[in-house]
């Protein structure tokens, strides 16, 4: 959920600026493509340490989850600045990190009836036809439309966080919530991030110049990493119905 406060520095930009960087995200899906590879390469490590060594999963994820908040930062910093030396591996880090804390989903979707490895597929490949539809879409969208369905994804990205955030509140202290709430949760997480992906095609090229592809491959990436947990997220809540 980490590209929410990039979509307002991305409007902000984008609106002071005509197409800037018309080959930006061809530039940057190379390092998109390896982030993910990374990042599935994490989560393959993330799931034999937990079927392995199940004590040793929970701190080592605690772990994994505080420095992959802290690297994400940073690796946005630097590569903000446009010193893509020091951020291309601080980027790769934070991708296996990120696939490391992914482990546990990952597992518990190997473990769900109905879901399994095909589910795993199935989420896979919607990413990929969300790319390419995304890509159609949204680099034919006019300055009204773009702009406008921007905000509505930034608004939407931001409201899904603070009730996310509610659940959990409510799971620590009550209990957990019905299956309803988290089949209604996902289910428009995948439309907002769906949305997203549309909104990628639009907004980046106006906001960063062709040789800055490594911020603009990092808010792809978490477009992409985000719609695939929530695709999974969907299906195991729906395959979990009593």
């Amino acid at each position: 959920m980490s590209n929410t406060s990039n979509f307002r520095e991305a409007v902000r930009q984008a609106k002071q600026n005509a197409l800037v960087g018309p080959n930006v995200i061809q530039n940057a899906l190379p390092f998109v493509g390896g982030g993910l590879v990374l990042t599935a390469f994490g989560a393959w490590g993330g799931l034999g340490v937990l079927q392995q060594y199940p004590a040793l999963f929970m701190p080592t994820f605690i772990v994994a989850l505080i420095a992959e908040i802290a690297l994400f930062f940073i690796a946005q910093g630097v590569a903000a600045r446009g010193n893509n030396k020091v951020a291309l591996p601080l980027l790769a880090t934070y991708s296996l990190l990120s696939g490391y804390t992914l482990a546990m989903l990952l597992n518990l979707a190997l473990r769900t009836n109905g879901v399994g490895l095909t589910g795993l597929g199935i989420a896979a490949l919607s990413c990929g036809v969300t790319f390419i539809a995304a890509r159609s879409i949204g680099s034919n969208l006019s300055e009204q439309d773009g702009f406008a369905l921007t905000k509505t994804i930034q608004l939407g990205i931001i409201a899904l966080v603070v009730v996310m955030l509610g659940q959990l509140i409510v799971g620590l202290f009550m209990g957990g919530m019905p299956q309803w709430w988290d089949i209604a949760i996902s289910g428009i997480g995948v439309v907002l991030f769906v949305g997203a992906a549309v909104v990628d095609f639009f907004i980046l090229p106006r906001t960063y110049k062709d040789e800055e592809y490594l911020p603009a491959a990092l808010s792809m990436y978490l477009t992409y990493i985000n719609l695939f947990v929530f695709i999974l997220r969907l299906l195991i809540a729906l395959n979990s119905r009593d």
